[in-house]
């Protein structure tokens, strides 16, 4: 589906029955809406879900040259404004890696609009690039040697109609105060990192820093989780759901 604005045309994909729970998806850097293709067929059996490209990126088009929209704060704008689209009000969310910084980003932002979230592969320092390489090839290694299957690439999941615009996209990550985003979340959320990624240390901090915030170590998995073990991820994502869903009902 698409949804033009009067800066961009907004990619976006609904699956589910939509008196279900919706749920948003955000995508990781380098990455598309397909990205989550595995995980969906299993998620939309329970949820409404709201997959999709930020602008600039996969097939959302930016139709302005000023980079000032490529900001966490425009994306944020672009999914309400997708959100509101839909007729949906409040959502739970799961992002991975590059996504879970746009998405910490808008929780701080809209935090009446986001029931739970969970935020894989999570950092607000620095990205390590090379050490995020250098884990995930010993953890590959490690799956081998336990047996894991190794999965395939969903279709077109890092495919851009422009590759220019889809690097442009990813600025957005400097120009936000996640540190201070963080300490205005007070939903529950988990935090879902690999034990081979270099962004564990940030999450274990995020964590330990929250009023609402859990964390879950995923074995032998390196950093782009979601993509490496889509079977675990999801599996980890529904326990968790499960859990929170059984607390508000003791109370």
């Amino acid at each position: 589906m698409e949804l033009e604005l009067e800066t961009a045309k907004l990619n976006f994909e609904t699956q589910g029955n939509k008196n279900n729970p919706p749920l948003v998806l955000w995508h990781g850097a380098g990455c598309t809406l397909r990205m989550w293709d595995f995980v969906v067929k299993e998620l939309k059996k329970e949820f409404y879900t709201i997959a999709f490209d930020v602008r600039g990126a996969g097939k959302s088009i930016n139709l302005e040259t000023d980079q000032e929209y490529y900001s966490f704060e425009q994306y944020s704008q672009d999914l309400n404004d997708i959100l509101d689209f839909l007729s949906v009000e409040k959502v739970h969310v799961w992002s991975m890696a590059w996504g879970t910084r746009a998405a910490i980003a808008y929780s701080s932002m809209f935090p009446n609009k986001v029931i739970s979230a969970v935020f894989s592969d999570a950092s607000i320092g620095i990205a390590d690039i090379d050490a995020q390489k250098f884990g995930l090839k010993d953890a590959l290694k490690k799956q081998e040697k336990a047996g894991i299957e190794k999965f395939k690439m969903p279709e077109a999941w890092n495919i851009h109609l422009n590759q220019e615009s889809a690097s442009l996209s990813l600025q957005a990550a400097g120009k936000f105060d996640l540190t201070k985003a963080i300490k205005k979340i007070s939903f529950p959320y988990l935090v879902m990192t690999g034990d081979h990624d270099p962004n564990l240390p940030s999450s274990k901090d995020i964590v330990k820093n929250s009023i609402s915030g859990e964390l879950k170590i995923l074995e032998y998995v390196g950093h782009g989780s979601v993509l490496q073990r889509p079977d675990l991820t999801l599996e980890s994502f529904l326990e968790w759901h499960k859990l929170i869903k059984s607390r508000d009902a003791k109370r």
